[in-house]
């Protein structure tokens, strides 16, 4: 029977699943709580279903928002993916790496990974690695999709309780106070980041002030990046905080180092687990968990 390889990349707001050479899938995106490892687990069967993959596994990589940091948790979800699959060898690794790997295939620079959450990886020209924030929403995440949204529902509310300034942002039907009990509070919240930048680009001043912040945010993530690496640094911007437009990326160029280097990115997460399913690790080595069956 045809062994073969996959690619999974896991997001709050999605998990999506590659057989390489062959379909795609997707399963829901990581959510927190206290069956996360099962959760996990259900996604990708899901992805792997929707992809008709029925075969064995070679190799998977993933790349994964919630990629537990406690080791023998890690290992029990690498094993649980083994036996998902069918998969031999497992590479298991957080979405900062398949994004740096599928953005920069020089495997040298910055790349800062923004949708609901935010996380920086510099990998300098001697394969050293650096993490700056991807500290989560509560106390870190600065200028991510969940950050801008959070900001942009306390605008509504201010301006709705005559606290703060009138906005546009307030005609919204949502009231914030609703998503309390929502088990998908992280991804809701993070959902209003649109709605502030095409407020933004409207030419509401709440909104602009909104995006403004979070740019300054991420040109600070970027700037303790690139500050020991030498020379000028190659930095792609990538998620789907960024498909947005130009309303985030305009302030973030004018907020950023001079050394730092906006680059196109070459792929995508998905793109970078394929390269760590069918390449060597290189300066990511550390950085995966491998699990063979």
């Amino acid at each position: 029977m045809t062994m073969i390889k996959v690619a999974v990349d896991g997001g709050q707001s999605a998990l999506r699943l590659r057989v390489i050479g062959g379909r795609t899938g997707t399963g829901p995106g990581f959510t927190h709580g206290s069956n996360t490892v099962q959760d996990m687990l259900d996604a990708i069967s899901t992805a792997a279903s929707e992809a008709e993959l029925t075969q064995p596994v070679e190799v998977v990589a993933l790349g994964l928002t919630g990629f537990p940091a406690d080791p023998p948790i890690a290992r029990l979800l690498a094993e649980g993916i083994a036996k998902t699959l069918a998969a031999k060898e497992v590479r298991l690794t957080q979405d900062m790496v398949t994004a740096h790997a599928g953005a920069l295939p020089d495997r040298y620079g910055v790349v800062v990974a923004a949708g609901t959450g935010l996380v920086c990886l510099a990998v300098d020209r001697d394969g050293s690695w650096r993490k700056i924030d991807g500290h989560g929403y509560l106390f870190g995440d600065a200028g991510s999709a969940f950050a801008i949204g959070r900001a942009g529902l306390v605008a509504v509310q201010r301006a709705r309780d005559g606290r703060g300034p009138a906005t546009a942002l307030a005609e919204t039907p949502l009231d914030p106070v609703n998503l309390y009990s929502s088990p998908t509070l992280v991804d809701d919240v993070a959902r209003f980041a649109p709605v502030v930048l095409a407020a933004a680009a409207d030419g509401d001043a709440v909104a602009r002030a909104i995006v403004v912040q979070a740019a300054g945010d991420v040109a600070e993530t970027i700037e303790a990046a690139v500050r020991p690496m030498t020379g000028r640094v190659p930095v792609a911007c990538v998620g789907g905080l960024f498909q947005g437009g130009e309303q985030l990326l305009e302030p973030l160029r004018a907020a950023l180092p001079s050394r730092a280097e906006l680059v196109p990115a070459a792929g995508n997460s998905l793109d970078g687990a394929e390269r760590l399913a069918v390449g060597p690790p290189g300066p990511y080595a550390d950085l995966i968990l491998v699990h063979r069956s």
